[in-house]
């Protein structure tokens, strides 16, 4: 064991403890896999993560560093906070990007695109791996493990980036806020729900008096046990392009997720117009704040 550099990091949030805290050990060099899943199991965090460098072809490619994710009892090949609030720990830590304001991440899905932009960070979503409507005995499931009726699900879809998640729409973000989740019945899913502040594809970008156009919840299963997630970039990254190319959210929009939690998370989804450099490429971002920094022993 060695004493290394680490960084624990509320992420979605400006405000400390509002947001989704990740675990970041800036020197993963040397560790086994079983040396990362344990201490991420012991954190107690939905996700942990180990900064390495690059790997040649990534280097190659352009990469500035490469990222492992776990969360409790497995490891991701991506996953959204732990990108942002990676990326943010390594700027804070001296790391000096190849090109100014844009950084390369290299992890499991392969390369990301990171972007600084108005004190934020935002990475491009990845694209999704399996999208089209979920089987009807798994939105029937999903209805019963949410408690609710089959009917209160408006739209759903597969909203896999990495992570396998299932995306349903509800009629309203006060619905979403509402869910008391059967963990039980839920058990296995990857489950991540939605619904609008205002009517269900009018795209104003906030209803007038909101700060947020959407209400997002995440659950998935890690541990033995049913989790939800306090902010969750891969699933926001997921509904957007899902949302949008429906024609049920705009093109931009600020989504909230974690207030069941006590938490404010606040995420800003960016789409860039189809003649754009990035060709109509979707933008996840948020603010991240470093609460704790110092050294773990592994």
């Amino acid at each position: 064991m060695r004493q290394r550099p680490f960084q624990q990091v509320d992420v979605f949030t400006a405000t400390p403890y509002l947001g989704n805290p990740l675990a970041v050990v800036l020197d993963g060099e040397g560790l086994s896999d079983a040396q990362m899943q344990r201490f991420t199991d012991w954190t107690h965090l939905s996700e942990a993560t180990f900064v390495l460098p690059p790997t040649p072809e990534g280097r190659a490619a352009g990469a500035d560093y490469r990222v492992r994710i776990f969360s409790p009892g497995r490891e991701l090949p991506f996953a959204g906070h732990p990108t942002l609030g990676s990326c943010h720990a390594w700027l804070a830590a001296g790391g000096q990007p190849r090109t100014a304001g844009r950084i390369v991440q290299e992890c499991g899905v392969g390369l990301v695109p990171i972007r600084q932009e108005e004190g934020r960070l935002a990475f491009a979503a990845p694209p999704l791996r399996r999208s089209g409507p979920l089987p009807e005995d798994d939105v029937a499931l999903i209805a019963r493990g949410l408690g609710i009726a089959r009917g209160d699900i408006v739209r759903h879809a597969w909203c896999d980036n990495g992570p396998g998640w299932r995306g349903v729409l509800l009629a309203s973000a006060e619905q979403v806020v509402a869910l008391r989740p059967d963990a039980a019945l839920l058990a296995g899913l990857d489950v991540g729900v939605v619904g609008p502040r205002g009517k269900v594809g009018v795209l104003a970008a906030q209803p007038a008096g909101q700060d947020t156009a959407f209400e997002v919840r995440a659950f998935f299963a890690g541990a033995g046990a049913l989790i939800e997630d306090p902010v969750t970039g891969s699933l926001n990254a997921a509904l957007a392009q899902w949302l949008i190319q429906a024609g049920l959210a705009p093109r931009r929009y600020i989504a909230a997720q974690g207030a069941a939690l006590g938490r404010a998370g606040r995420v800003h989804v960016d789409a860039d117009d189809d003649n754009d450099d990035d060709g109509g490429q979707i933008w996840i971002g948020g603010h991240s704040v470093t609460c704790v920094r110092g050294e773990v022993r592994l």
